[in-house]
């Protein structure tokens, strides 16, 4: 599919595309992959993590500058759509710059692709999205609305895009497990709430399943991945089983349980095997059998949250987890 094609990713200096970039030069060759952000010592420090690889290039730019995502696009065959404002209490403090980034970017990035002939999108999403309470989780879920509609918005143009989505990333810089390892020491670790749940997913995991969007995807299909769940008091008791787990409360525009496909998504939402895909429901993309293809319908009123899971990670595979991952956890 990448095999001597040419690959931009935005945001390309975060806990993706560290994960991202390896595993697709090594699994599909492809002829560049051009590193796309804002950060010139994030991509100053990544370079030197691929120096000698003639197929790595780096270019500064921010999602919000039209002007320059064009420039980027010269020549480009696929993007992967990673760029973000995403934490949450950020987000909520400081929203006119969450917007200029998640939305403005994502128009932006729709504009450039269509009008430089990319031939495929995949934009990167959350369960925040999913029935969303916070800022973060709105912009994403406008960003969502915007790369489904692109697919009509191109006209006769032949780019496509389509939104994968999933939860709290292992390890990833910023997230829960290197934040609880980081203090554990202290013998306390603080919990916003007992009942508490997550997703969770590796950062391997979301590298799949965005390989398998850009090769499903016919246009605006939104793809979720199967996971596990887990308690954050489970996952405290895994990386510090002697310390003490002090309820602080739920932090601005937090969730208790994380949702990835709501009950307003059930009519347009079909299973498989190893994910679930929300399709359009505008142009009659929800009934069109390409995107279906060998999918099962879920039943109406159908949730896919953190807490009616099915499946649930024990402590003993995320310790394995943890002891297979341990030099990298919170470094990306």
């Amino acid at each position: 599919m990448f095999r001597d094609k040419t690959i931009l990713v935005t945001g390309g200096t975060g806990s993706f595309g560290h994960k991202f970039i390896p595993m697709t030069l090594e699994k599909y060759n492809p002829r560049k992959i051009i590193v796309f952000s804002r950060d010139e010592m994030k991509q100053w420090e990544m370079a030197k993590l691929f120096q000698g690889d003639d197929r790595m290039r780096f270019f500064i730019g921010d999602v919000r500058d039209r002007e320059r995502l064009y420039r980027a696009l010269d020549g480009v065959d696929y993007v992967v759509h990673a760029a973000a404002t995403k934490i949450v209490p950020t987000a909520e403090y400081n929203p006119f710059e969450c917007i200029k980034t998640n939305i403005n970017g994502a128009m932006n990035l729709i504009d450039a692709c269509i009008d430089k002939g990319v031939k495929g999108v995949v934009a990167l999403s959350t369960d925040k999205a999913s029935s969303p309470i916070n800022l973060y989780g709105a912009t994403k879920l406008a960003s969502d609305k915007l790369f489904v509609a692109g697919n009509s918005y191109s006209g006769g143009h032949e780019t496509k895009f389509s939104v994968v989505r999933y939860g709290n990333v292992m390890g990833s810089r910023g997230s829960v497990i290197p934040f609880f390892m980081s203090i554990k020491d202290q013998g306390v670790l603080p919990i916003t709430d007992p009942r508490m749940t997550r997703f969770m997913i590796s950062l391997e995991q979301g590298v799949e399943l965005v390989w398998h969007a850009f090769e499903d995807m016919v246009g605006g299909e939104i793809y979720v991945k199967k996971i596990p769940s887990m308690k954050v008091t489970d996952l405290a008791r895994v990386v510090a089983p002697e310390a003490k787990q002090d309820v602080v409360g739920i932090r601005p525009g937090e969730k208790l349980h994380e949702q990835m496909i709501g009950a307003e998504d059930s009519y347009f939402t079909y299973e498989y095997p190893q994910h679930f895909k929300i399709l359009p429901n505008i142009n009659n993309w929800g009934s069109c059998e390409e995107r279906i293809k060998d999918g099962k319908k879920v039943e109406e009123g159908f949730v896919y949250s953190s807490d009616n899971n099915a499946e649930w990670m024990t402590d003993e595979e995320l310790q394995a987890w943890i002891d297979g991952h341990f030099n990298e956890i919170g470094k990306i």
